[in-house]
């Protein structure tokens, strides 16, 4: 018999895998299991358990390292990620957990091992956010090892990583806007920068865009894919992060002429280039068709607001700025949602507080009582 179960307790069963003779000793090889829950859940585990036995991917919870776990973990999970977040995750495995928590025993981790390396990692100053980070990395992969009964219990669990200190939002006004196209009225990536500001679309949706995305005759864009620049050098088209990031951006008129000339541009550099042409279709590509370098759209973006004498802000503010501009206009936070592709109406509305007192002093215009020859007159 390969495997057998035996019970420990109301909701208790042990896992009994027999793993052949140790060459060493020629002694019985045995690990024991514990798992919570009825016959079934126990049954289900052992044959998940024989299935990794024979495919070669079994991991003895008693032998298993941090280390063990994490680098097998990353290899199994790894589809289940978009390829820009297993390449994060697998940063922060090499350069983090392993070297600080690899050599524990798995069934050994504790809470105290996770907070001391939160703390070592925060004196080095490192961020909040970052910690946090890091501290969803190590809480997903032994959430894992809990599912397949690795461990009894996720010492992640006991830990409350940082908190984040949200920074005030950076946001540009009509004014600041116009100052800041007129800046970059000749840059090259003046479209870019247009469509960021009018549309709000994030850096990725943006260099990711195709013509076969944009329908200029009934003037929108239909958000399906980013484009990611990876640490090896590729270049990844991911699917939207939720069901509400793909969505139908309807373009000002502005926005959809603008596009067009660059459409024409786009093609008459083209055809004199002479160049080799990609398929991609990209609307922001380089002049061979090619995807361009994130960082270099959102340094031309920082160069420019600082050539302007503006304050500089993130590529990614133009987002916000799109937003506060729609919001003090009037536009209704669920059309704003929509437009920037969130799940909720949280962003939204956190932006909104940027706006109140613009709001507040519409209203008391519209409302209050007002002075005619220095007389106060009853509004109506």
């Amino acid at each position: 018999m390969r495997g057998h179960i035996v019970k420990r307790g109301k909701n208790s069963y042990t896992i009994v895998l027999n793993m052949g003779k140790d060459p060493a000793t020629g002694k019985r090889n045995q690990q024991w299991v514990s798992v919570k829950g009825n016959k079934k859940d126990a049954e289900k585990r052992l044959s998940e358990m024989l299935h990794q036995i024979d495919t070669g991917s079994f991991m003895a919870p008693g032998k298993t390292t941090v280390k063990d776990f994490l680098e097998r973990w990353i290899e199994d999970y790894s589809p289940n990620l978009s390829p820009r977040t297993s390449e994060g995750y697998r940063e922060v495995i090499r350069t983090q957990l392993v070297p600080s928590l690899g050599s524990i025993p798995l069934t050994q981790l504790k809470p105290e091992h996770l907070q001391k390396v939160y703390t070592a990692m925060q004196k080095d100053g490192m961020s909040a956010s970052t910690v946090r980070y890091r501290h969803a990395v190590i809480h997903r992969a032994l959430q894992t090892a809990l599912e397949l009964g690795l461990i009894v219990r996720n010492p992640a669990d006991a830990i409350k990583p940082p908190k984040i200190h949200r920074k005030e939002m950076q946001t540009w006004d009509e004014q600041e806007i116009s100052q800041f196209l007129e800046a970059a009225k000749d840059s090259p990536h003046f479209t870019v920068f247009y469509t960021a500001l009018f549309t709000g679309m994030r850096r990725s949706e943006l260099l990711g865009l195709k013509w076969s995305d944009v329908d200029l005759v009934l003037g929108q864009i239909s958000v399906s894919h980013g484009l990611h620049h990876l640490d090896n050098g590729e270049y990844v088209f991911t699917e939207p992060k939720s069901a509400k990031s793909r969505r139908t951006i309807a373009l000002t008129p502005s926005n959809a002429l603008l596009l067009r000339a660059h459409q024409e541009k786009q093609k008459l550099d083209r055809a004199l280039s002479g160049l080799a042409w990609s398929n991609d279709d990209l609307v922001f590509g380089t002049l061979e068709g090619k995807p361009r370098f994130p960082d270099t759209i959102s340094r031309a973006w920082e160069a420019t607001a600082a050539r302007a004498s503006l304050k500089v802000i993130r590529f990614h503010d133009a987002r916000h700025t799109h937003a506060t501009v729609l919001l003090k206009l009037g536009v209704h936070p669920k059309i704003v949602q929509e437009r920037l592709g969130h799940s909720s109406f949280a962003m939204p509305l956190d932006i909104y507080s940027h706006v109140e007192e613009a709001a507040a002093l519409r209203f008391d215009e519209f409302l209050a009582p007002k002075k005619e020859n220095g007389v106060v007159s009853e509004v109506g």
